[in-house]
């Protein structure tokens, strides 16, 4: 009975957080390139990781001059821990697509639901090597 009381108070606590959490926000913005050329609609995808399944947070594709800009929030208990995924085919001829993963430091995160700043990840050349860059064939 006591195990049983316990687990209870477990999963009630569990299900309460969310609603114990404050609405955190993150913005981010860079532009792409392909061999020195931009990278025209490649897509990117803004997640909060989570330990089973990341949060999609938002999702473009680069413009004409490989540039992007992306916003999103969450209501988290603990700070949001954000990363952009890149999803491209430069110098790459594969049927799925390269996957480079970036980080968003956590002085980015701003309370509420409007960021109060902005990274910027600056010029990424996707024909370059990353370290952790992986394929994907289902983003």
């Amino acid at each position: 009975m006591k195990t049983l009381l316990v687990a209870l108070l477990v999963v009630a606590s569990a299900s309460a957080l969310p609603f114990l959490g404050s609405v955190q926000s993150v913005k981010v913005t860079g532009t792409l390139t392909c061999n020195g050329a931009p990278a025209e609609n490649v897509k990117v995808k803004l997640y909060e990781r989570e330990v089973v399944l990341d949060t999609l947070l938002d999702e473009k594709t680069s413009d004409r001059q490989g540039r992007f800009t992306m916003q999103g929030s969450k209501k988290e208990f603990t700070t949001i821990d954000p990363h952009v995924n890149v999803y491209h085919k430069c110098n790459y001829d594969g049927r799925c697509f390269k996957k480079l993963k970036v980080k968003i430091p956590k002085n980015f995160v701003s309370e509420g639901d409007s960021p109060a700043k902005t990274f910027d990840i600056g010029e990424l050349n996707l024909a370059g090597s990353f370290s952790g860059e992986s394929t994907d064939c289902l983003n």
